[in-house]
């Protein structure tokens, strides 16, 4: 039984740009659709779409991974941070910047729904850190 749809979803995405694919496809949900727009926003996804498979109410998403010119993987680290088991929060001033400024954090805030580390600190709000990425 799958418990944690965010880390299915990154390790999704990871496993995608090992094996160099252009698309990855993920069960759909709220949470993974914002997420992916914060990915989206920072320039480590290229796009991403929501279909129906088979006429169904099952909604999925389609993910197109973004890669260099000469194809190395945007993204080279993903990992979850809060976990179902023991969840993560932070003030923004106590988190430091991840890969020197070069990665995000994306986090879940109670006033302006899920945002990258960086417009955190423009809005001066912590939250649950949902994961990292670089």
């Amino acid at each position: 039984m799958l418990t944690d749809g965010i880390a299915d979803m990154l390790t999704r995405i990871r496993n995608g740009q090992k094996s160099k694919l252009i698309y990855v496809t993920l069960p759909h949900s709220k949470i993974k659709y914002s997420i992916l727009e914060v990915l989206k926003k920072e320039g480590f996804i290229k796009s991403f779409r929501t279909y129906n498979e088979n006429e169904s109410k099952i909604n999925s998403i389609e993910v197109e991974l973004k890669y260099s010119m000469n194809g190395k993987p945007a993204i080279s680290e993903i990992h979850r941070v809060s976990k179902s088991g023991r969840r993560k929060y932070s003030a923004i001033n106590d988190l430091q910047p991840y890969f020197n400024g070069m990665g995000i954090y994306v986090l879940t805030t109670s006033s302006k729904g899920i945002v990258s580390d960086r417009e955190a600190r423009q809005y001066n709000i912590g939250g649950e850190v949902l994961c990292k990425l670089f």
